[in-house]
């Protein structure tokens, strides 16, 4: 078992949400359902035999969800990231987690839900990490240009064309 797992407060979204992120991830999975019984029904104010948790995994990472009202939301202050290794899989991230959502520059997207990702390809951390200050700052001018990452114009930037 992991030894933290990330916690999602919905509303009363959880399970639609993590049937939506185990259809985009590789390898993913509902693994539990939790519903209210009627005490925990009463004090909450759902519907009993609703979900109260759900335990997803994405591609061997281990979520929770919970429906527990509108008493918080999601903010930027907290993100995941979909490391990528290639073009097809930033393209696929991007695509899928965004539909209904909303875009943002250097990678970052609200999915439907308004849980922030940044999808990001392993190429952009090895040329940001380049030992010339000159081409690594050249990568980072063209990826804050940038809403979804393009691998090739980072490489472009990198060599200086």
């Amino acid at each position: 078992m992991q030894k933290i797992t990330p916690f999602l407060w919905f509303d009363s979204q959880a399970e639609e949400a993590a049937n939506f992120y185990v259809s985009i991830f590789k390898n993913s999975k509902v693994v539990s359902v939790n519903r209210y019984g009627e005490a925990a029904a009463k004090a909450s104010g759902r519907p009993k035999g609703s979900v109260m948790t759900i335990g997803f995994a994405l591609d061997g990472q281990n979520f929770t969800a919970l429906n527990g009202g509108p008493v918080f939301k999601f903010t930027e202050a907290i993100s995941f990231v979909a490391h990528c290794k290639t073009q097809e899989e930033v393209d696929h991230y991007w695509g899928k987690l965004s539909q209904g959502g909303s875009t943002n520059q250097c990678g970052w997207l609200k999915d439907r839900y308004g849980v922030s990702w940044q999808v990001v390809p392993d190429a952009l951390i090895e040329l940001l990490q380049d030992k010339d200050p000159v081409k690594s700052a050249r990568v980072m001018q063209a990826m804050l240009q940038m809403s979804r990452i393009d691998i090739q114009a980072l490489q472009q930037a990198h060599a200086g064309k």
